[in-house]
C-alpha cells in the first residue's frame, strides 16, 4: 500500500473511532450501567448470526447506490445534495411498474422496474444539471429544490395511482415482482426452533458491487470520466483542451440521477413487504449516501465497504432499545458516528501536512549531516 492509500485508511478509521468514542459518551450520560452492554451491541450484532450478516449487505445496498451518486459528483466537480430526490423518484416509478404492469413476466418487469427508476432519475437529476450548466444556478440550490418537489409530487402521485387505503401507504408489491434471492436465504440465516429463520437479502447487494466497478471503471478507465474530472479539477482548463463543460455537467448529473434512481428501486423491491408512506419527510438514504461517500472516500469501490459499515452500525444500533435507550437517544448516537464520517477529509489533509513537514524536516536533517 502506498502513502496515500495508508492515509486514506488511517483518516477513515480515525473518523469511525472519534464518532464510537462520542456516542460512547452519550451514552454513558444517559445510563451508565446499560452503556457498555448497548455499545457493544452495536459492535457485535451484524455479525452476531449469518441471518445479521445478510441483513447488513440487504441494507447497505440503497446506500452504497446513493453513496456512488454523491461521489460520483465530487469526482466531478459537483455537489449532488439531491440524490434524496432521485431516490424517491425512483423507488415511485419501479413500485409504479411493479404493481401495475403485472401482465409482464417477472423477469421482464423487474429489469424494467429497475432500468425505469435509472432513467426516471436522471431525468431528474439533469435538472439542477442545466440550470447549473446554462444559467450558473448553484447545484445544491437547485438539489435541495428538487427534493422537495419530488417529495411532495410522489405522495400526491401514490395517493392518485397506488394508494392502499387501508395501509395508509403504497401498494404492496407482488411477490413476484421482489428481486431474486440466488439462494441466498440458505446462506444467510440462523436456527429458530426446528426451522430457520433467513435474511431477505437478494441480488441486490450484487448489483449493487458491480454498479460500483462500473463506476470505477467509468472514472479511472475512460476518456469519457477524464473529461468528466477534468471539468471538476480546473473548468477552465477542461474548456481550453476542448471540453464541452455543460454537456459535462448534465451528463454527470443525470449519471448521478440514475445511480440513486437505481438504489430506490432495489431498495423497495428487497421482498421485505417494504412501502412508501405518505410523509412530508425526505428520504434519509439520499443524505446518509452522503456519510457513505465520504467515509469512502469518494472512491467507489471504497463505497462498498463504508456502506456496509454503516449499514452495519444502524442495525446494531436499532438493537439498543432492548437496554432501555429511547429510539430518539439512539437515533442521536447513530447520527453522531455516521455523520462525524464528514471529518475523513480533514483528518485526510491534516495527515499529509504533517507527513510533509516531518519529511522536510527529515531531509533537511540529512542534508546538514551530510555536509
Amino acid at each position: 500500500m502506498n502513502r496515500d492509500g495508508i492515509f486514506n485508511f488511517l483518516s477513515s478509521l480515525i473518523v469511525i473511532i472519534a464518532g464510537l468514542a462520542i456516542g460512547f459518551v452519550i451514552l454513558l450520560i444517559s445510563d451508565a450501567s446499560q452503556a457498555v452492554p448497548a455499545f457493544m451491541t452495536i459492535l457485535t450484532f451484524g455479525t452476531s448470526s449469518m441471518r445479521n450478516v445478510g441483513d447488513v449487505l440487504l441494507f447497505a445496498t440503497p446506500i452504497i447506490l446513493t453513496g456512488l451518486s454523491v461521489a460520483f459528483a465530487f469526482r466531478t466537480g459537483l455537489f449532488n445534495i439531491g440524490a434524496s430526490g432521485q431516490f424517491t423518484f425512483g423507488a415511485f416509478v419501479a413500485i409504479y411498474i411493479s404493481v401495475e404492469m403485472t401482465f409482464l413476466p417477472p423477469p421482464v418487469r423487474i429489469v424494467t422496474a429497475i432500468v425505469a427508476a435509472a432513467v426516471v432519475g436522471a431525468l431528474w437529476g439533469a435538472i439542477p444539471g442545466m440550470l447549473k450548466a446554462y444559467r450558473n444556478v448553484h447545484e445544491v440550490i437547485a438539489c435541495i429544490m428538487t427534493n422537495y418537489i419530488a417529495m411532495f409530487f410522489v405522495n400526491y402521485m401514490i395517493i392518485t395511482h397506488i394508494f392502499d387505503q387501508g395501509r395508509g401507504t403504497s401498494t404492496a408489491l407482488p411477490s413476484d415482482s421482489n428481486l431474486p434471492s440466488l439462494g441466498f436465504e440458505n446462506i444467510f440465516r440462523e436456527p429458530l426452533g426446528a426451522t430457520f429463520r433467513s435474511s431477505h437479502v437478494n441480488i441486490g447487494i450484487l448489483i449493487a458491487i458491480a454498479i460500483a466497478i462500473l463506476v470505477y471503471v467509468i472514472l479511472e478507465k475512460t476518456t469519457f470520466g477524464y473529461e468528466l474530472k477534468a471539468c471538476g479539477f480546473n473548468k477552465d482548463a477542461a474548456k481550453y483542451a476542448g471540453i464541452n463543460q455543460n454537456r459535462n455537467i448534465i451528463v454527470s448529473m443525470m449519471f448521478c440521477g440514475a445511480l440513486a434512481g437505481i438504489g430506490g428501486a432495489l431498495n423497495y423491491m428487497n421482498g421485505t413487504g417494504l412501502s412508501m408512506s405518505i410523509i412530508d419527510s425526505l428520504a434519509t438514504e439520499g443524505f446518509t449516501g452522503i456519510s457513505v461517500a465520504f467515509l469512502g472516500l469518494n472512491h467507489p469501490i471504497g463505497i462498498i465497504f463504508s456502506g456496509i459499515l454503516v449499514s452495519f452500525l444502524y442495525l446494531g444500533g436499532a438493537r439498543m432499545q432492548v437496554f432501555g435507550f429511547s429510539i430518539e437517544l439512539i437515533e442521536v448516537v447513530i447520527s453522531i458516528i455516521i455523520y462525524f464520517c464528514a471529518f475523513v477529509f480533514l483528518v485526510r489533509t491534516f495527515l499529509s501536512k504533517t507527513a510533509g513537514k516531518y519529511g522536510k524536516k527529515e531531509a533537511a536533517k540529512e542534508g546538514g549531516e551530510s555536509a
